[in-house]
């Protein structure tokens, strides 16, 4: 074995990259090092809400890291090619919650350098604009589609290689970027107050809904959902929306994640959230009464993505693919569904919990770079009296 292809295993011990890569494609990503929690974009676009249980790997059990997951398919990193050079990336996606995985792929090459500058999301895509050609920027790694779209919109993207491209589904990419993984809008309900039958089909009736509910406005997953009803549904209806719901006593939290633990206290009875937040609640608590259900095709069912582009002024563009390559393998993505309970995009790997398909997900037909068009959406929650 050769100096090169040896690598050092989270104990600190030697490991053959290719035999030690080869071997977690099939059983998971117990091998890596994990970061708790997942939060979902702030109003800044930067993911912030650490669910229970701290962080470190002391409590990797609780959040269900390192499950038996069985064979999965995809692309292990040992198939796919080495990193070789400097690589800058600037992430929307929090430290504690990518940190680890990053890290990780960086370990595996020894001639691989690789720089991350985190912060919010929409704040990055300002910064990449306004540093023009000198920007040191070679990937931008975003929360959601809507800031993907709005640098791609500035003309700060690279078009990807079809062969990138084709390793996700032709709606969670254009030629400009690729999604990651994703997170679908879904509705959690306390199972001591409802059953799944009583939970209305569409997001629309939910004013009407004689239940006690739940939301995080100030969220900017939130947020995007009421920007996808403002585009489905027109502005006068998510007004007229944004009024009874209010009107129907619809209780504020801080974060989507604190309404999913309402939801379970029994202190409401459903709410709006992003799914992994519910599945949060679940892994940490001993059979908590909640469950995940969904509308059906409107602004209450969308379906998001995380995910990466290459930047215009990329030093090495190939370089900078093939890392983003790393962000869509077998381990990545088992990581993605097994730590942050997101949605893998790469077909072969499952979701963890009890949770449709994305095919059998009733997601609305929009251009989720749309969704970040979020200034409108907060004007006219701010206009509706909606404190945020």
């Amino acid at each position: 074995m050769s100096e090169d292809d040896r690598r050092t295993r989270i104990d600190g011990t030697p490991v053959d990259r290719r035999a030690f890569l080869g071997g977690t494609a099939a059983a998971g990503i117990a091998g890596l090092a994990g970061c708790t929690g997942d939060g979902e974009d702030g109003g800044g676009g930067t993911e912030t809400s650490e669910p229970e249980g701290g962080s470190g790997t002391d409590d990797l059990e609780s959040l269900g890291y390192g499950r038996e997951r069985g064979e999965l398919g995809g692309t292990p990193m040992s198939e796919m090619p080495d990193l070789e050079g400097e690589l800058t990336v600037y992430s929307g996606r929090g430290e504690f919650l990518v940190g680890q995985l990053v890290s990780y792929i960086e370990s595996l090459y020894d001639d691989f350098s690789l720089e991350v500058r985190y912060g919010g999301a929409t704040d990055l895509v300002n910064q990449i604009v306004n540093e023009g050609d000198g920007t040191p920027a070679d990937v931008f790694y975003s929360v959601n589609a809507g800031a993907l779209g709005a640098l791609a919109g500035e003309g700060r993207t690279a078009a990807l290689s079809d062969d990138l491209l084709e390793l996700v589904r032709e709606e969670f990419h254009t030629e400009q970027w690729i999604g990651t993984s994703g997170r679908a809008r879904s509705v959690p309900y306390n199972t001591n107050a409802l059953s799944e039958g009583d939970i209305p089909d569409s997001v629309m009736e939910f004013p009407d809904f004689d239940a006690q509910l739940g939301w995080a406005p100030s969220y900017g997953s939130c947020q995007a959902f009421v920007t996808a009803m403002r585009i489905i549904e027109g502005e006068e209806a998510t007004r007229e929306w944004l009024n009874a719901i209010q009107e129907a006593g619809i209780e504020s939290y801080p974060d989507e994640f604190v309404v999913s633990q309402a939801v379970a206290d029994g202190e409401i009875d459903a709410g709006f959230t992003n799914h992994y937040y519910i599945q949060r609640v679940i892994e940490g608590r001993e059979d908590p009464p909640i469950a995940t259900t969904f509308t059906e095709g409107d602004a209450g069912a969308v379906f998001n993505v995380a995910g990466a582009a290459v930047v215009d002024q990329a030093s090495d563009p190939t370089l900078a693919e093939n890392f983003i390559r790393h962000l869509l393998s077998t381990e990545a993505q088992d990581y993605f569904a097994v730590r942050t309970f997101e949605y893998p995009l790469v077909e072969g790997v499952p979701p963890v919990g009890d949770l449709p398909s994305i095919d059998e997900l009733d997601v609305p037909n929009i251009d989720l770079a749309q969704l970040s068009d979020l200034q409108e959406t907060v004007d006219l929650m701010r206009d509706a009296g909606i404190d945020i």
